[in-house]
C-alpha cells in the first residue's frame, strides 16, 4: 500500500483553520467531500465515527503527527487526505505535543486488510524525520501530493 493507493490529492490541504480536534477531523472530511470522494449527506456519520474512534485512544502518535481514521459503509475503498497545521492543534498526542501533520484515513469495514496496510504505511513515513520535516514545510497541496510520490518511489534522502 502506497500513499497513491489511498490519499485523494484534490483534497490535501495545507492551512488548516480548525483550532480543535473535533474541528480538525470536520475540515478533513469537508475536504474529501468538496473532492466528490464522499457523499456530503455521510459527513455527520463518518465524523462521529471518527471521533468515536478517538474516544477509544488518540490517533495522535506523536512527533506532532496525528492519523485519526475509521472504517464506514458509506465508502468504497480506503481513501484519505493529508492536513497541514501551522499553529498547531492539540489532539492528546502520545507525547503531549500539539499536532501539526494530520492523515485522515477512511476505509470500509470489509477490507481491514487494506485499512491495517494503509495505517502501517503513513506510521513507517511519518516515522521519518526527513518526511516529517519536508512535509511541515510544504506551502501547497501540489509541493505535498510530490512529497507523497517520492516517498512512494523511495526518493526522499534518509
Amino acid at each position: 500500500m502506497k500513499f497513491n493507493d489511498f490519499v485523494c490529492a484534490d483534497s490535501i490541504k495545507v492551512d488548516l483553520s480548525a483550532s480543535d480536534k473535533e474541528g480538525v477531523i470536520c475540515e478533513l472530511v469537508d475536504c474529501l467531500i468538496g473532492g466528490g470522494h464522499i457523499e456530503s449527506p455521510e459527513r455527520d456519520n463518518i465524523v462521529q465515527a471518527i471521533m468515536k474512534r478517538e474516544e477509544l485512544g488518540s490517533t495522535g502518535i506523536g512527533r506532532r503527527s496525528a492519523v485519526p481514521h475509521t472504517k464506514h459503509p458509506s465508502v468504497q475503498r480506503p481513501m484519505g487526505t493529508v492536513g497541514i497545521s501551522r499553529s498547531g492543534v492539540e489532539f492528546q498526542s502520545l507525547d503531549g505535543e500539539s499536532v501539526q501533520l494530520f492523515f485522515l484515513l477512511i476505509s470500509p469495514p470489509d477490507r481491514p486488510g487494506d485499512h491495517l496496510r494503509a495505517l502501517e504505511y503513513i506510521s513507517k513515513q511519518l516515522d521519518k524525520d526527513t518526511f516529517r520535516r519536508f512535509l511541515s514545510n510544504w506551502q501547497t497541496a501540489s509541493e505535498v501530493q510530490q512529497l507523497l510520490e517520492e516517498a512512494d518511489n523511495n526518493l526522499l534522502p534518509a
